[in-house]
């Protein structure tokens, strides 16, 4: 049995990984923003929140994040940049877990097989884009992957059994995607869980700094 950190725990894949971690008998902490006040976009927050936690734990699985942020939805074309949603963007999806990933070093044991996982998506890689559009949610993505790779080079350095990952859950039938499915293939929560646990279960420290999909294969930078 291990000891597990979800961030964004009340979400569509933060949920689901929980109760799929919680079925297999590990100890479950979950934190979130709407059942605990963490605002991961904010650094006394994430100070507060992760820093009253006792012990470590075996996996911390960051699954914050938004498509859609005050009703600015993903620019179609460069001409509908604007600043506030970029900027929000990039607070969400990639300032929020390098907050959280400045704890982990507190956050993880020293010794021993540990993970820390981040949500990204395939949007965010950037030799996978060949239709562009999105470009705030993609690069803060893209921005989230560079941290978690340069994350995983300092954490290995005083965590030798770490592994620091960016994970592409797949398109998960969630509130966070329903508007953007159209034809797009779909899979329910529990499903893309169960997906997610199983790549994470078969990560060694060799893998870390890397990014992978729901089906384990690596992804495009």
């Amino acid at each position: 049995m291990g000891r597990i950190l979800i961030i964004g725990a009340s979400g569509g894949v933060g949920s689901a990984v929980s109760a799929a971690y919680a079925t297999r008998g590990d100890e479950v902490v979950g934190l979130s923003r709407s059942g605990d006040g963490l605002d991961v976009t904010d650094e006394a927050s994430v100070a507060a929140h992760l820093g009253g936690l006792e012990g470590t734990f075996d996996a911390v699985f960051v699954a914050t994040g938004a498509l859609e942020i005050d009703g600015a939805e993903p620019e179609k074309t460069i001409k509908s940049i604007g600043k506030k949603p970029m900027m929000d963007q990039f607070a969400l999806n990639a300032v929020g877990p390098a907050l959280v990933l400045r704890h982990a070093p507190d956050l993880l044991p020293r010794e021993g097989r540990s993970i820390f996982a981040v949500l990204s998506a395939r949007v965010g890689s950037i030799g996978d884009n060949g239709i562009g559009g999105w470009i705030s949610y993609r690069s803060a993505k893209a921005a989230v992957n560079q941290i978690v790779r340069t994350g995983s080079i300092e954490l290995s350095r005083t965590h030798k059994g770490s592994i620091c990952v960016a994970l592409h859950p797949g398109t998960v039938a969630t509130p966070f995607t329903e508007k953007y499915l159209g034809r797009h293939p779909a899979v329910q929560p529990d499903e893309a869980a169960q997906n997610l646990l199983s790549v994470m279960d078969g990560l060694t420290p060799q893998d870390t700094g890397q990014f992978f999909d729901w089906a384990g294969k690596r992804v495009a930078w």
